[in-house]
């Protein structure tokens, strides 16, 4: 059996999502070998520095009823790093899992992307279609040439000479500067995921193949009519108090309706900035400047624009800069609201907590298992909460800061009785028939 890993944040789980899975299996399988698919998904809050629309424990059952066979969280200091340490984190944890394939989606420019003619499909079986593999050899080349020794110091020299500019525009001036030509993989936000992920394989050395899905319907923050809507837009539906229903798999629909009955949909953002403000009002200016990513005077600027501001809105706009740009400031404040310190997602993750899995999730979680006796090796595995108190030391302390900010999260549900407090501790994974 061959293991397909995919990064996601599935918020919320959409059509696109499953299309993805289906077309990954179908690639894959037509190598003649059976596939698993395994799922590593932000939790709570996502890596754009907001809190998810639903649960982490919606999103994971949604996704396995709906083609996933094991889904599995990063923890949060890495669902709030830079791209860079979101892609390390999660591309790191597939690998301990024994995923050979990694699938992502990509914007192609390709026009036949979202054709459903039999013909072609059969025909690309193969190897996936020809637009995916070009923008394929582009990426792998930006990311060889990005993960060289050297090349960030060019960028940091760009930044110091420049100092409005912020660091992903100085990467890829840097990038077109030594290639020669413009890099249109650097400025789409799927792309410049996939561009990690790929450094990260280069980095760590990990034994996965890089499979590229094209993306159909929307693109990623695209509003407007399109049977395959964004998730941005989706979530935009929620929070103007309409349903997603047929935009979504029917098993997720089925989930997301019975989270909204019950008052677990968090799509209030009113509610959200009001609640980070009052945490960050009670931080003081050396706590904003020990925070991740926090340098060159970005904390004493958060911390000002904490102290003089109204809103959480207008803090951001008033922390926010071409060079400091908005998902980074987004970030900052639910460090400093959800306690993450910096450092805290150096390396690699130290387990893989279980969400949900199916049969064939289990048979995965069985080999590592097993390889991890055989070596004496591998990426601990957390089906229930409790045990990772054997593991102590910092994967607990990670542990602590998920379980905290989850019941964080669950201040944000509007129906008062679902906002108990130490779920993290006592929920295991959904296992899904």
């Amino acid at each position: 059996m061959k293991t397909i890993g995919i990064v996601a944040e599935y918020n919320p789980f959409h059509l696109g999502h499953a299309l993805q899975i289906r077309e990954s299996r179908r690639i894959v399988e037509a190598e003649g070998e059976e596939t698993a698919v395994v799922a590593v998904m932000s939790g709570d809050f996502v890596q754009r520095g907001e809190a998810a629309v639903f649960s982490k424990y919606a999103r994971a059952e949604a996704a396995c009823r709906s083609g996933a066979d094991l889904v599995v969280e990063l923890p949060l200091p890495w669902v709030l790093s830079s791209a860079e340490g979101f892609a390390e984190g999660a591309v790191s944890i597939l690998a301990d899992l024994g995923a050979e394939v990694l699938s992502f989606g990509c914007e192609t420019g390709d026009s036949r992307s979202g054709s459903e003619d039999p013909g072609e499909k059969e025909a690309e079986a193969e190897s996936g279609p020809p637009a995916a593999q070009t923008r394929l050899r582009e990426l792998e080349e930006a990311a060889e040439l990005i993960a060289a020794p050297g090349f960030t110091d060019e960028v940091l020299k760009r930044l110091k000479a420049e100092p409005g500019q912020s660091f992903a525009a100085a990467r890829q001036a840097c990038a077109e500067e030594i290639l020669g030509k413009k890099l249109s993989v650097l400025q789409q936000p799927n792309s410049i995921l996939a561009l990690e992920y790929l450094k990260a394989i280069r980095v760590f050395q990990l034994p996965l193949t890089p499979l590229v899905i094209p993306r159909r319907g929307a693109g990623h923050d695209e509003r407007g009519e399109n049977p395959i809507p964004s998730a941005s837009e989706l979530r935009d539906r929620l929070r103007g108090g309409r349903g997603i229903e047929g935009f979504v798999p029917e098993a997720a629909e089925e989930i997301f309706r019975r989270e909204r009955q019950q008052g677990r949909c968090a799509a209030d953002p009113s509610e959200q900035g009001r609640l980070l403000l009052s945490r960050l009002r009670w931080l003081g200016e050396e706590e904003f400047r020990n925070l991740p990513d926090a340098g060159d005077g970005l904390g004493n600027r958060l911390y000002g624009a904490v102290k003089t501001e109204t809103s959480y809105e207008e803090v951001l706009k008033a922390a926010s800069t071409r060079r400091y740009p908005l998902a980074r400031i987004r970030r900052l404040c639910f460090c400093a609201a959800l306690g993450v310190p910096a450092g805290a997602a150096a390396g690699r993750p130290p387990y893989a907590r279980i969400l949900a899995l199916n049969e064939r999730g289990r048979r995965i979680l069985r080999d590592v298992e097993e390889k991890r006796e055989r070596s004496g090796n591998g990426i601990p595995i957390l089906n229930k909460p409790a045990h990772v108190r054997e593991l102590g030391g910092r994967a607990e302390a990670i542990f602590r800061l998920g379980a905290q900010a989850h019941d964080f999260y669950t201040l944000l549900f509007p129906e008062e009785t679902e906002r108990r407090c130490g779920e993290d501790w006592r929920r295991g994974p959904t296992v899904c028939s």
